[in-house]
């Protein structure tokens, strides 16, 4: 069974060694200047996409609006993704050692914003690759994330209690948990 990362965690890719993803640093931000009115109701957030080069080679990456969902509360509904604000990695090659960080602006309803879910799909050298999805929320902080049952001011029950408890339902009667 395929399983979310947590907002923070590291994934790497297998078709390209050494090369890796994360989405972190979700917070709750103050719209850009100018763009109050064109998400009047909603809130501002913003969350960092890095993108690490740990092999032997140069990778020449590429992420911009297309490739990035961003999808808010428990029905997955689409967020305002801020893409005039927003700061992508467009054609960049990531040498080893070194990163490439992107950063975006989306917005939704303050009620949804406890369950954020990001999917990413990076262009790797004129290749796509696999997409990937990160579980996250704004109030949820990465370190608390990361440990399984963890309750979570301001959520119900934490996401990572959610998280479990899903896959505990899912994976039917008579099994352990």
């Amino acid at each position: 069974m395929y399983e979310p990362n947590v907002v923070g965690d590291w994934q790497e890719y297998d078709e390209h060694a050494g090369l890796r993803v994360r989405v972190h640093c979700l917070e709750q931000a103050e719209p850009p200047r100018g763009r109050d009115e064109a998400a009047e109701g909603l809130t501002y957030f913003r969350f960092r996409i890095t993108v690490e080069n740990r092999g032997g080679r140069r990778f020449g990456v590429h992420l911009e609006d297309g490739q990035i969902d961003v999808r808010t509360g428990p029905d997955g509904e689409g967020a305002f993704v801020d893409w005039r604000n927003s700061q992508f990695i467009e054609g960049y090659d990531v040498y080893p050692l070194r990163r490439a960080t992107a950063v975006l602006y989306a917005a939704g309803p303050e009620a949804a914003l406890s369950q954020i879910d990001v999917q990413v799909q990076l262009r790797v050298d004129d290749e796509w690759v696999e997409r990937r999805l990160w579980s996250g929320g704004i109030g949820v902080h990465e370190e608390s994330v990361a440990a399984a049952g963890a309750h979570t001011a301001g959520t119900a029950g934490g996401l990572a209690h959610q998280i479990s408890n899903f896959l505990r339902d899912q994976a039917g009667p008579g099994t352990a948990g």
